[in-house]
């Protein structure tokens, strides 16, 4: 990986969330929602949603809130989420030094990057990543909820679902590292179809089925992916929140689909 001094600028600042930095910081705080009594444990994972904030940033908040005692432990974040605007084939790293948003810059995790490279399912593409909202728009929670910490993105084309488990056991790490799969789930659907998918969907994730396809969740790969892995680690996963659009923002004619899920090591169960 060629180490130069770019920096990867916000694709949907002003578009998917607000590009004032303060701006930022308020709406980000106004969507963490304290975790019920009922969720247990500090999180290995998160399946988060990747719309506009007024869309989804308070079903993502309700799983970036449980990183609150995770403050001053995780220091290393491997997030995953779809291509939407170039195709990829396997996973692409960006050649980026860090990634900017209104709130600072996040440095890539060059080792981690490296060591991912070895892989022949994973590549080098700025292309791929400069348009695509579905990393960008995780970082303002992961920024807000953390202290330093350093990243490794991936967006996930054209991959199996063993191969980006194979990325994912890779970069796994110990409790410093935290892995964020972003994904919305069914898409323009009437209200009341749509909450039927998305409950089926969400039934599937809590029962570890790593077979999803892309008309149940845009990020259907790399779930499945971290679902392989946490079937094989014995993992616990949690539904902490599922709405979708019609409940946040827009009409009910066509909606969009959100949920977020923790997931937790077999230690912490």
């Amino acid at each position: 990986m060629k180490t130069l001094a770019l920096v990867r600028q916000p694709a949907v600042a002003g578009l998917f969330y607000p590009a004032d930095a303060a701006a930022l910081a308020r709406d980000i705080q106004a969507r963490l929602v304290a975790p019920s009594p009922a969720v247990r444990a500090r999180p290995k994972a998160l399946i988060v949603p990747h719309a506009g904030y007024v869309y989804s940033g308070a079903v993502a908040g309700r799983a970036y809130a449980l990183l609150a005692p995770l403050r001053e432990t995780i220091r290393r974040v491997v997030l995953l989420g779809p291509a939407h605007r170039v195709a990829v084939r396997g996973l692409a790293l960006p050649e980026s030094e860090a990634f900017a948003t209104p709130l600072g810059p996040v440095p890539i995790d060059v080792a981690g990057a490296r060591a991912a490279l070895a892989l022949p399912q994973v590549v080098v593409s700025d292309g791929a990543h400069a348009p695509e909202h579905s990393l960008e728009v995780q970082l303002p929670f992961l920024q807000t909820m953390l202290g330093d910490f350093v990243l490794l993105p991936l967006v996930v084309g054209m991959a199996t679902a063993e191969q980006v488990a194979e990325v994912l056991d890779l970069s796994w790490g110990g409790p410093e590292t935290l892995i964020v799969v972003s994904s919305d789930l069914s898409h323009y659907h009437p209200y009341g179809e749509a909450q039927g998918i998305d409950r089926r969907t969400a039934e599937a994730i809590l029962a570890g089925d790593a077979g999803l396809d892309h008309a149940q969740a845009c990020g259907a790969t790399p779930i499945n992916g971290l679902l392989l892995c946490a079937r094989r680690r014995g993992m616990t996963i949690e539904l902490l929140d599922l709405r979708n659009s019609g409940d946040t923002a827009g009409d009910r004619s066509r909606v969009v689909g959100y949920a977020a899920f923790a997931l937790g090591e077999k230690a912490d169960a």
